[in-house]
């Protein structure tokens, strides 16, 4: 039988994953002054014990401005380089490509933590001791009502910010990273950018397509001149805002095949977030609901996408793949839900040779190899993970 897709390992440069399951970045609001701590270290460890082809670490701040919270990861300083180092080795230790994303929130930045409201911050959080900080944009237009009004970058201080996103960028090779991500999706600062409906410049970095799309190209260009040209570069990004007027497919087609032409290896397509929180999406959710964009923009485009969003299931995963829709799956809340979701998709899609647990790490396969007799007496052939 041959091998799935989505267990086909997939090279970049001179980095292979040996799957094509990515762990999405995901904010865990959890660091005091931008520093990885131990959460962090298990909170990514656990999904490379589990089996994912790289593990992303969550959105990671170039300046302590660009947090979208108070709890936000930064590589601002040299100082954040030795935690998140050390995550990076433990993910690497355990068979899966360390990843990060690299971010500045713009507008959106300087907000509660989602528990605390995912809102602008308000007196319970100043209580807290989440003050808030002067936040940025490509134009003086807050997010919402309520919201900060952000300050309009000159072109001097564009070019101040480019040279902090090169130096996070040095940052995270000292780090031990080798699949980096930059985050141009969501409604933070470089997606800002691009959007006519927060982009209102009337210098050359705002009007027209080609003009918005300016600013977070000059940025991929730098990000691309720092990091290493054998590792792979990925570009997130709002396929779509779902908004009267704002960003459209044929826009992100056209940002694609820029991103490629300036070296990126990978689209990561995920959608909205223009308006409210990240996970605010204005298009209609359903299983894959974000895999068309992925595939359109594939084709049209040439390059390798990455596809996310409500893709739960092993078998859809692997169609996805099959029919030729993306490069690479990235996995988020389920991978919450379950951990070792890329081993339990070994054993949906058969990939197994031999023992049951063939491919788990030797400390947990070995133990449940053993028990797996007596549970089929008890429950029979279908065990309860396997019929997620």
């Amino acid at each position: 039988m041959s091998q799935p897709h989505l267990f086909q390992p997939k090279t970049f440069g001179g980095i292979t994953l040996k799957n094509r399951i990515v762990i999405s970045p995901m904010c865990q609001y959890s660091a005091i002054d931008g520093m990885a701590n131990d959460w962090h270290l298990v909170h990514l460890g656990k999904f490379a014990q589990g089996g994912a082809g790289a593990v992303m670490a969550e959105a990671t701040a170039v300046t302590a401005e660009g947090r979208i919270t108070h709890g936000d990861l930064g590589l601002w300083h040299d100082g954040q380089i030795a935690p998140l180092k050390r995550i990076a080795t433990v993910i690497k230790d355990n068979g899966a490509v360390p990843a990060i994303q690299l971010a500045h929130a713009g507008r959106k930045a300087s907000m509660q933590r989602p528990w605390f409201g995912n809102a602008a911050l308000d007196d319970a959080d100043r209580a807290r001791g989440d003050l808030p900080w002067q936040v940025v944009a490509p134009s003086a237009i807050p997010m919402d009502d309520g919201w900060l009004m952000p300050h309009e970058l000159s072109e001097t201080e564009l070019k101040e910010l480019r040279e902090q996103w090169r130096l996070a960028t040095l940052r995270a090779v000292e780090a031990g990273y080798e699949f980096l991500e930059l985050h141009c999706a969501h409604g933070y600062l470089l997606h800002e950018f691009l959007s006519p409906l927060s982009n209102r410049r009337t210098d050359g970095y705002g009007g027209d397509r080609a003009a918005r799309m300016r600013y977070p190209l000059e940025i991929l260009d730098t990000v691309r001149a720092a990091w290493p040209d054998h590792l792979p570069l990925s570009v997130r990004i709002s396929s779509v805002d779902g908004i009267d007027g704002g960003i459209e497919l044929a826009d992100s087609v056209a940002f694609a095949r820029e991103a490629k032409a300036r070296g990126a290896d990978i689209i990561d397509c995920t959608s909205g977030g223009l308006m409210g929180s990240a996970t605010a999406a204005r298009v209609p959710r359903g299983y894959g609901f974000q895999v068309p964009f992925a595939q359109q923009i594939r084709r049209e485009a040439d390059i390798a996408t990455m596809a996310v969003g409500l893709i739960l299931h092993p078998q859809q995963a692997e169609d996805v793949l099959a029919q030729g829709s993306a490069d690479l799956i990235a996995i988020g809340r389920e991978a919450l839900f379950d951990p070792n979701w890329p081993l339990h998709a070994r054993m949906a899609l058969g990939v197994q040779t031999g023992a049951t647990f063939e491919g788990w790490p030797e400390q947990y396969g070995w133990w449940l190899e053993r028990r797996e007799p007596g549970l089929r007496k008890l429950e029979g052939p279908a065990l309860p993970f396997r019929k997620r």
